[in-house]
């Protein structure tokens, strides 16, 4: 049975749906946002004949301009947000990433570029410009690609009071990716698991017999949002029969998951002219096999408010972020149909250790402040530990007429894919 969520629960916050995740009540700014978003929603629900995918519901919830979760203003990272990122928890993550780009930035030379997707509050380009800058390798232009106007103007503040100015300089923030052709790296942190999700279900089949594929909609119904099945189209379908092939078996009647066929596309859209040059994504994932394993027969999708993860994403449009696992089979896939060689694949941990991170180590234990010296400590567990984010997060690169050099020798995990 797929939930419902009542329209009235972004005004109503005594509603059962709210009891039942035990999560915190919208105060009544964030419940008016929601509920403007929630008719923009209906709004469009209504215009598409009753429904619309899922996938789109959640592009609108989190994308809708001034309205969708990364558009809007609301606070998202640290504390006082929904949810952590590793550039969030201090200079470590960003530092050894910077360690890893340097090479590639050096080969390619003064006219490198360096694209980051999704600057969250400017933390990471602060410390991986400042690396860089140590390390003798700036790149000639650093673009940070924001939907978000309050998080460009956060981002903008950061780092003009905490970069010298010859370095602020070579910031600048996009709308789109680069229209000409360029050279350099492209860093995604934390983006491909918000990328808007088509869910499939199979019902029927069995004896070796493919099962119909449905794909996940929103509708209305008694002015709630409820998850509906309807027959899916050419291309998901394709999609779902592709990942039963590389698995070499069926999915079973009432299994449901996440599948991004328009992973190639988007690729090949945000690299843009990249003639040379490397890309290096960050996320938590799963190769297909295990993606797709058959206890995992709801997929991944989940949604995020203040720090507690729970399974509605129809709740509070706009106030919650709503994620679905990386399939990094399906990203190596993706990278070389866009003309990428396939670089490496490893945990965060394997990569942070191979980047840097001893040197960081060191730095930590010559910190005479004992606070200070346990709170990198305890950063670098965060980082690494596997019940924390060393194992459940992936790094994936891709390399074009440049090598990534040393940046994937520890802990090799492409035979997984």
């Amino acid at each position: 049975m797929l939930p419902r969520v009542p329209l009235s629960c972004v005004t109503a916050p005594a509603d059962a749906t709210v009891t039942d995740f035990k999560l915190p009540v919208p105060d009544a700014d964030a419940a008016a946002h929601s509920a403007r978003l929630a008719t923009l929603i209906r709004e469009q629900i209504e215009a598409g004949g009753g429904v619309v995918p899922f996938s789109r519901f959640m592009e609108l919830a989190l994308y809708a301009p001034g309205l969708g979760y990364y558009s809007a203003g609301a606070s998202k990272f640290g504390e006082a947000g929904d949810f952590v990122t590793a550039p969030e928890l201090g200079p470590v993550f960003a530092a050894c990433i910077a360690e890893s780009l340097a090479p590639v930035l050096q080969q390619i030379g003064p006219q490198a570029r360096l694209l980051e997707l999704g600057g969250g509050t400017g933390a990471f380009a602060e410390v991986a410009l400042k690396r860089l800058l140590e390390l003798d390798a700036l790149p000639d232009r650093y673009a940070i690609l924001e939907p978000s106007a309050e998080l460009r103007q956060r981002q903008r503040d950061r780092l003009q009071q905490r970069l010298i100015p010859p370095v602020f300089e070579l910031v600048e923030w996009l709308d789109a990716p680069f229209a000409d052709d360029w050279e350099g790296v492209l860093f995604a942190n934390e983006v491909i698991d918000a990328l808007p999700t088509p869910r499939f279900a199979i019902e029927g089949g069995g004896g070796g017999e493919a099962g119909e594929v449905y794909e996940e909609h929103v509708a209305l119904e008694d002015d709630a949002l409820v998850r509906v099945l309807r027959p899916a189209d050419a291309f998901l379908t394709n999609a779902v029969r592709h990942i039963e092939r590389r698995l070499e078996r069926r999915f079973p009647s009432g299994y449901r998951s996440e599948v991004l066929p328009q992973l190639p596309y988007w690729i090949q859209a945000v690299a843009g002219g990249l003639q040379r040059g490397a890309m290096l994504f960050v996320d938590y994932g799963h190769p297909r096999a295990e993606y797709y394993e058959p206890g995992r027969d709801d997929g991944t999708l989940r949604a995020y408010y203040r720090h507690r993860m729970h399974a509605d994403p129809l709740l509070w449009p706009g106030l919650q972020d709503i994620t679905a696992s990386v399939d990094f089979t399906a990203l190596a896939e993706a990278g070389v149909a866009a003309g990428f060689d396939f670089a490496g694949y490893c945990s965060q941990a394997s990569f942070l250790l191979g980047n840097g991170l001893a040197g960081v180590l060191q730095r930590i234990e010559a910190i005479d402040d004992a606070v200070e010296r346990q709170r990198r400590t305890n950063e670098v567990k965060r980082l690494t530990l596997p019940s924390e984010m060393g194992e459940r997060f992936q790094v994936m690169g891709f390399e074009k007429d440049v090598e990534f050099g040393a940046a994937f020798l520890a802990g090799d995990l492409s035979f997984r894919l």
